[in-house]
């Protein structure tokens, strides 16, 4: 399921949280608007002097003249020819104009130019999705999102079945790549990661297909193992855990996997990185797209939906660390944390969004019979009264009630009375610790 585009309406993320996207306006554009005015002044200018020069005008009329905006001088002192001539300002070089400007707000952290900002890039090839963010850093901690891309690719489809990645889906996902190199080869990227997940990991020609991708598209993608996945989820949502927190159950449930991490903060002191107080961790070989092949995501049935849960249920009894935060469990600074698209779609229908906004979703907390609610709603529905939802729509119509069912399983181990809902992951783990190893928060804050 995919994230909702993380980055595309919002651009200031604390390991990962969000401000506008910062546009730098040309300097052509910022005076254009000036330049007939300064034309008509020069012509006027021109024609007052040969006026005196014909009639005998004293300096004293001259001197009035001078409380006039003037062109800024060239180095020798001189307007430049075409102003002076009064040519028509369709052919002179647009003036720069000696007039004040508004000052701009104080802020109490200096921001340099976003030129003179490294950039960074994150590239996550998913079992459904193909997502890029492309960063500057912002303040400690935090970055500044500038460029984003994400296109459902259902890389995975049929794999379940098959154990090979279908030809109709490389080739959606290559053309999708391609617009990400592109963008990526527009900028002066200081680093970058570009990962690909469960899908290239299991499908015998995984490898061969990221061959094909290095060929077409230009990237050059690293298929990463689960816990790195499960890591990189963990600190795309740092910010997101607040300071008073006991332990997390942090989990995405993807296209083709679902990570999930428990996370410890009750003893010790808290690392800056949330990824350092895991305890335990796993990786489900089931997502979404995997689950709803094989039950079925157009028509499902209360039965079906049973069956879903109970079959990750099933797998999650197998994983021997599930019992690492037994001792937090009942605190109320224990909650669950879901960075996925199922968990935002929730929200989206929880606040019966007209459409989908990352800023209202992106941290929102559910209690337990919001989540209840809303897991009860979606399976009352049929297949069209999902896809007329807009926050569910025709590219996930077929998919949110196998999230959903994931989600439960997860609840059914892990009760919490709150969910904490994250409109990010993989990419903005990518981002913050490519910018952390580089240093650019090094020194109080202070980038290096």
């Amino acid at each position: 399921m995919e994230d909702h585009d993380t980055g595309a309406g919002a651009s200031e993320v604390g390991m990962s949280g969000a401000s506008p996207v910062e546009q730098a306006s040309p300097p052509a554009a910022r005076f254009s608007r000036h330049a007939g005015a300064h034309a008509r002044h020069a012509d006027q200018r021109h024609a007052d002097h040969q006026g005196e020069n014909q009639k005998g005008k004293t300096r004293k009329r001259r001197k009035r003249r001078r409380g006039r905006k003037v062109f800024v001088r060239d180095e020798n002192g001189a307007v430049p020819p075409s102003a002076a001539a009064g040519a028509p300002a369709s052919h002179a070089p647009q003036p720069v104009v000696a007039t004040s400007q508004p000052r701009p707000p104080v802020s109490n952290v200096p921001r340099p130019p976003l030129q003179e900002l490294p950039v960074f890039a994150a590239l996550d090839l998913g079992t459904n999705n193909c997502r890029l963010l492309v960063a500057v850093p912002g303040r400690h901690g935090q970055f500044r999102v500038i460029d984003a891309f994400s296109r459902i690719v259902r890389l995975g489809e049929g794999l379940s079945a098959s154990g090979r990645l279908g030809q109709a889906a490389m080739d959606r996902a290559v053309e999708a790549l391609k617009i990400c190199g592109d963008k990526l080869r527009n900028r002066r990227i200081r680093k970058a990661r570009l990962i690909a997940t469960e899908a290239c990991r299991s499908a015998a020609n995984g490898v061969e297909f990221l061959d094909r991708v290095e060929r077409e598209a230009g990237l050059k993608l690293e298929i990463i193992d689960r816990q790195t996945e499960a890591r990189l989820a963990v600190s795309g949502c740092g910010s997101l855990v607040e300071r008073d927190t006991r332990g997390v159950v942090l989990f995405d449930i993807g296209g083709g996997s679902s990570e999930i991490a428990l996370i410890d903060l009750s003893r010790g002191q808290r690392s800056p990185r949330l990824a350092n107080h895991i305890v335990s961790w796993t990786s489900l070989p089931v997502g979404v797209v995997s689950l709803a092949e094989r039950f079925g995501g157009r028509t499902v049935t209360r039965e079906t939906f049973t069956a879903m849960v109970d079959d990750v249920a099933v797998r999650l009894k197998a994983f021997d660390g599930r019992d690492r935060l037994a001792h937090v469990l009942a605190s109320p600074q224990f909650h669950l944390l879901g960075t996925s698209g199922t968990v935002t779609t929730l929200a989206g229908v929880h606040l019966d969004l007209e459409r989908y906004d990352r800023r209202r979703v992106d941290g929102l907390w559910m209690d337990r019979q919001s989540v209840d609610r809303m897991v009860e709603k979606l399976i009352g529905w049929d297949f069209q009264q999902r896809v007329a939802n807009p926050c569910i729509g025709a590219d996930r119509a077929d998919l949110v009630l196998a999230g959903c069912a994931i989600l439960e399983a997860i609840r059914g181990v892990w009760p919490s009375e709150r969910l904490r809902v994250a409109d990010r992951g993989l990419r903005e783990g990518i981002l913050s610790e490519l910018m952390a190893d580089d240093g650019v928060w090094r020194n109080d804050g202070r980038r290096a």
